[in-house]
């Protein structure tokens, strides 16, 4: 073999080793990034300062009364709580049809220093399964009805 086949081989070699190690670590990189972890609100309290570095989702219920909604600001704040701690949320932006009091919700956010958790999307928590609302209720009277006692 010829020592510029031989040179040839190892060049090819050598650049699928860098490409590979490249790869590699800007897909770890990037998943590690770009990862939300699910916490309680005990676990993110427990986190200490740590909690107010990353994106996280917080699952927990709505505190029942806690519901503030400002319908003109499309201003949310609201207390959830895992039945050990509660942690005070933020959001801005209509909620889901489905979210009340009491509801199991998911924020997705950060935690801030001021000890309120500023989420930028609220998810409601509900089974698959359907089920008609009973004769003569309508969901979306319900809806309207339970934000414009909230708003006054």
């Amino acid at each position: 073999m010829s020592n510029a086949r031989r040179g040839k081989r190892l060049f090819v070699l050598g650049g699928s080793v860098v490409v590979a190690a490249a790869l590699i670590y800007l897909f770890y990189g990037g998943i590690e990034s770009s990862l939300v972890y699910f916490r309680t609100p005990t676990e993110l309290l427990a986190m200490g300062d740590a909690a107010y570095s990353s994106p996280v989702r917080l699952g927990g219920q709505v505190v029942p009364g806690s519901v503030q909604w400002d319908a003109e600001a499309l201003d949310l704040r609201f207390r959830m709580t895992d039945g050990q701690t509660e942690v005070a949320v933020h959001s801005t932006g209509a909620p889901p049809q489905m979210f009340r009091d009491g509801i199991g919700v998911i924020v997705e956010g950060r935690y801030t220093a001021g000890g309120i958790f500023e989420a930028t999307n609220v998810m409601v928590k509900h089974s698959n399964e359907y089920r008609a609302p009973p004769p003569g209720e309508h969901p979306a009277e319900y809806y309207r009805e339970l934000f414009s006692k909230q708003g006054s």
